[in-house]
């Protein structure tokens, strides 16, 4: 027996491909993929066939996945292995390939896949980095880490190899060697790219990516929007609050951070540095920082939405700041408009910029509010449920819209179907 399928050949077409079945006038080819050549957990044909200890062959990604979420069984037999080590059935592989050229144009040739790297090549690449670190050789550096760019970018497998045996300290320790070598760039620029997949990188290697020549450089490459190097600030900063005081004695830092806001590894970077450092908050107002946050919440993914909102909340901690973001004729509007529209984590945020603005304001920010029609998405809010700390503010919000419309006749309060009197005063 054989998986059956079906293949759509298109006219004029230079290679057909394998598509569901249809009802059309168009000609349909059934192929059947012999049972021996199916991966035995997902059926489809085998790419990468390998044997493991109970002599059953399956496809290296579907076993691995099998082994990396715990098992340590064959899924065919159950029986419990002795080893989770993979052997590449090269037998099985050739014949796949054969067959697949014996269908001609119908199906692509599966290609020879490249065997994974071992832990002893891992190790034997790291120490051949190390030692050319050690001795400043620029040249030997830059082949050992594109040779290890190359092997990650071919397999999850390989890049979880680097990361088991330590290459990211590695890695940490030639960007702080190199990181005052202006011809360096391309070096760095490709450690960059590699750290990105081998966090968390351990005390050490932080202590190299946090020196200020590493976080100088780091900051060169943020400016000219590199965002590996955005990456691993944003990183940096949520590892230890001591990285924010290193970070913003760097000159730039500020101004590249604004600059690429665009990047939500950026937005959250200035997050942690706004809560960890409050000081930090005057310097990024006169970059224009709430004007460019606002604009963010206009049109971006909820994700972004949630970054930007806990922004604009750092920044209302303190007085400046919610001056600043009163002055933005565009805040109100926007916060009103996505209350009921985003995410949980982000109406927390949203909640707690609107009732700071409010709590502090004159009034005139209560009357917006109820103008563009708060009061009954709050309500609504209410009821559906939220966070103890957010149905605090919400209802002191509600309070505050209360006691406006009943002083200024802004509406007529006897039509509101909302009774006050039950909710619970905020501590």
């Amino acid at each position: 027996m054989g998986l059956s399928l079906r293949m759509r050949r298109r006219g004029g077409a230079k290679k057909d491909i394998l598509t569901p079945a249809i009802s059309s006038s168009e000609e349909e080819e059934e192929i059947v993929i012999p049972s021996q050549f199916q991966c035995p957990i997902s059926y489809d044909l085998m790419k990468d066939p390998v044997i493991i200890a109970s002599g059953i062959t399956y496809d290296r990604e579907n076993i691995e996945k099998w082994f990396e979420s715990g098992n340590q069984t064959c899924p065919v037999t159950n029986t419990v292995l002795a080893t989770l080590e993979q052997t590449p059935n090269h037998a099985i592989r050739r014949m796949i390939q054969e067959w697949c050229v014996a269908k001609g144009s119908s199906l692509d040739r599966v290609p020879t896949p490249r065997v994974p790297i071992s832990s002893h090549q891992a190790i034997e690449i790291c120490g051949k980095l190390l030692s050319a670190t050690r001795r400043g050789d620029h040249v030997v550096c830059v082949e050992m880490v594109e040779k290890m760019k190359r092997l990650v970018q071919e397999s999850e497998r390989n890049t979880k190899c680097f990361k088991a045996n330590g290459v990211g300290l590695v890695l940490c320790v030639c960007f702080n060697a190199f990181s005052e070598n202006a011809n360096a760039s391309e070096l760095l620029e490709d450690v960059l790219l590699l750290l990105t997949w081998m966090f968390p990188i351990g005390s050490k290697g932080q202590a190299n990516l946090t020196s200020t020549t590493s976080f100088t450089r780091i900051v060169g490459f943020l400016k000219s929007g590199d965002q590996n190097a955005a990456f691993l600030v944003k990183e940096l900063l949520s590892l230890d609050e001591a990285n924010v005081d290193k970070l913003a004695t760097i000159n730039g830092v500020f101004d590249a951070l604004v600059k690429s806001i665009r990047d939500s590894s950026s937005l959250t970077s200035i997050f942690h540095m706004i809560s960890a450092k409050p000081e930090t908050t005057s310097r990024f107002m006169e970059l224009g920082l709430v004007n460019s946050t606002v604009e963010m919440l206009v049109d971006s993914e909820n994700s972004v939405c949630e970054k930007a909102l806990l922004v604009l909340d750092a920044i209302c901690e303190s007085n400046e700041g919610r001056t600043i973001v009163r002055g933005n004729e565009l805040v109100m509007p926007i916060l009103v408009k996505k209350i009921l529209k985003i995410s949980e984590f982000a109406k927390k945020s949203l909640v707690s910029v609107m009732w700071k603005i409010c709590k502090t304001g004159d009034g005139t920010e209560v009357e917006e509010a109820l103008r563009l029609g708060a009061f009954k998405k709050l309500v609504v809010m209410l009821q559906v449920g939220c966070g103890e700390g957010t149905k605090e503010k919400v209802t002191e919000l509600l309070k505050m819209m209360n006691r406006h419309m009943k002083t200024n006749g802004f509406v007529d309060v006897s039509d509101s179907s909302i009774e006050f009197m039950h909710l619970k005063k905020p501590s």
